[in-house]
Parts: structure tokens; sequence; C-alpha cells
């Protein structure tokens, strides 16, 4: 089966290229010269290289970070999937503008840009120099019943994370992730995660925000139904990603999908949150596979659906706190550690520039 590209990302897809395996080489040579035993820092050396081919050593302190909070609303919560009312996207999105979130207070101790985007929230905001507004819709569909959005609202909303990913080019950011916040969106990224990875929908099914196993047992039928309905044959064929975002996705997933492959053409260091976010960089590596290139795993999510979209695309979580929050959290607070990373690489003496013997042959 194949996707309908938008014309609209045509253009970006085009653009991206694979990170280049010699830089990362040459970081790898210059790691193994550092005062310090051949790979003793660990994940960090490969966090180091993997940044230094991506941004093709061009970087320069201080980084320049940012975060785009994508915020919608989902149509399946009629299906009863959350424990929460779907007033409190709404609500969330107030509190990021007021800066009472979690993400404002890693935001702001580890200066971080942050842009919150309403991209289908059920309910309208005053403006605000925090708040970009770019609703869609208000809501997705409830997918259990018809397709999630139309294919002239998932071009939409993909251009509105293009745009995003743009504002970050331009602002000369060097570092980038998106959040999310949207009631409903666990059962929208387990729909995803099961139609990419083939796994069952009770593998990649969690409690997202607290619901009960009776709950969680609704929640996998209501999944199940939906997939069979919009993608027959999933379980056994190759779905085209975006047909899969399209059907039972969300409208902040798209653009979250958009301002990933964005990113990637604009060569920025991509910092992937949770569950919710790396299912849209699944799409997105699905559509454009040197995308993986420019991706980090800011943490592991509880929601078990994680591990099963971290595996398919390849990358390993920076850190494992047990978090599934969402908003950017887990970027967000993976940023230091991959600064320091960077910083060692470009900082740390040599042995022959320290005067420090090597080890013997």
């Amino acid at each position: 089966m194949n996707d309908t590209i938008p014309s609209s990302l045509q253009e970006t897809l085009t653009h991206i290229r694979p990170v280049t395996g010699q830089l990362r080489r040459e970081a790898d040579q210059r790691l193994d010269q550092l005062t310090k035993p051949p790979g003793s820092l660990g994940q960090l050396e490969a966090i180091a290289a993997q940044c230094y081919a991506i941004s093709e050593c061009s970087w320069s302190a201080p980084l320049r970070k940012a975060a785009y909070v994508f915020a919608s609303d989902h149509g399946v919560t009629e299906e009863g999937v959350s424990a929460y009312p779907r007033a409190v996207t709404a609500q969330m999105v107030e509190n990021f503008l007021h800066g009472g979130a979690a993400i404002n207070v890693l935001a702001r101790l580890h200066e971080v840009r942050l842009t919150i985007i309403d991209v289908g929230v059920d309910a309208d905001f005053p403006a605000h120099s925090a708040l970009w507004q770019r609703k869609v819709r208000r809501a997705s569909r409830n997918f259990r019943v018809d397709p999630a959005m139309s294919s002239a609202e998932l071009a939409e909303a993909l251009n509105v994370g293009l745009e995003a990913a743009q504002d970050a080019h331009s602002r000369g950011m060097h570092m980038v992730a998106a959040g999310e916040m949207g009631i409903g969106n666990t059962t929208a990224a387990s729909a995803l995660t099961a139609a990419l990875t083939r796994q069952s929908v009770e593998a990649v099914t969690g409690t997202g925000t607290g619901i009960s196993s009776t709950a969680r047992q609704s929640k996998q039928l209501v999944i199940s139904e939906a997939l069979d309905k919009h993608l027959p044959g999933w379980r056994n064929e190759t779905v085209a990603p975006l047909e899969a975002l399209r059907c039972v996705g969300g409208l902040e997933i798209a653009a979250m999908t958009g301002f990933f492959l964005g990113a990637a053409r604009h060569r920025k260091i991509i910092v992937v949150d949770g569950f919710i976010a790396t299912a849209a960089a699944a799409v997105a590596v699905a559509l454009a596979p040197p995308v993986g290139d420019y991706l980090l795993a800011g943490h592991r999510s509880e929601e078990p659906g994680h591990t099963h979209l971290l595996h398919h695309i390849g990358i390993t979580p920076i850190l494992d706190l047990r978090m599934r929050l969402g908003e950017g959290t887990g970027a967000v607070l993976a940023m230091p550690v991959i600064a320091s990373a960077m910083h060692i690489l470009t900082e740390m003496a040599t042995f022959a520039s320290a005067g420090v013997s090597s080890a013997n042959a």
C-alpha cells in the first residue's frame, strides 16, 4: 500500500540527507585520544559522536535549545479510554501558558526556549506570546467510528510541524524537542505502534493516565476494532505510515511528525520524548529513514509500547526514570546529558596536549 504524500511535504523529504559516517569516525578517533580509557564514558561517547556528525562539527557554545509542545484533543475519548476528562487538555494548555507545568519548570531550569502550539484543542485561547494558534479542527474524530483526520486535515497538521521546525532553524537552535498534550493520545499512539511494528494491541497498550485493568481491556478493544476497520490486514502487511497516522493518529502526533521531518531537513539534534512523541518519530522514519540518524531518545517511558517503538526505530534511551508524563519532560531532562557529551568531545584534553601517558599497546 502506498501513501499519498502531501505536496507540501514532498520538498522536505527530498532534502533529508543521512548523517555522514566519516564524521562519526572522526569523532570516535578524537574520543579515543582524550585523557580517559577508551570507551570509559560509555553511552556519552556515542552521543557525542552522533551530535558531532549531525552538526557537521559546526556547533558552538552556548548550545541553543528549544522545545515545542503540540496540543490537541481526541475524539476517541468518547469511548472512555482515559481516566481524565477531555477538558483537561485545555486546562493544561492554560497551565503551560502560566508557567506552572513540569515542562515549564524543566525548560526554565535548563534554558530551553518553550513554545506551545494549539493544533486541535477543543477550546479557544486568548492571544499569548508563548502560544501559536494553529487549530486544524476542534479535536480529531473518534477513530473507532471514522478516520481521525481527513487527508486535508492531516496535511495541514503536518505543515504546522514543518513551520515549527523552520522557526527553530530560523532562531539558530542546535537542539530541539517536541512534546505533546492531549487527553486520549496514548490510545492513538498505541494504535499507531501496533500498526507500524505489527506487535499485538495487548503488548503495546498500557494504562495511560492511570486507567483500571478493566478500562485497559476496553481500550485495547477500541484500538483493535479501529485498526481492523481502517487498516485491514495490518497484522500481516506493512501499512502506509501516513494512512495509519490519518486513520488512528491525532492532530498533535501529525504535527510532531512534520516537526521531526523538518528538523532533520535542517540537521538539528532531535531529542525524542516519550511514547507519544516516539510514535510520531516512527512515522517520520518510515517516511524518510535518514531521519533516524538525527534522533536521540531522551528517556524510556513506562508505557509498554514505548520499548517496542524504540527497538523498531533503533534508538537507545538516555534516561530511564519510570516517567510517563509527556509534555516533552523526558526530552528536556536529557538535554543537559547530551550537552555534557558534546562539551567533553570539544573541551577535554587529549593525552598529547595534556602530557599524559597513554595506555601501553
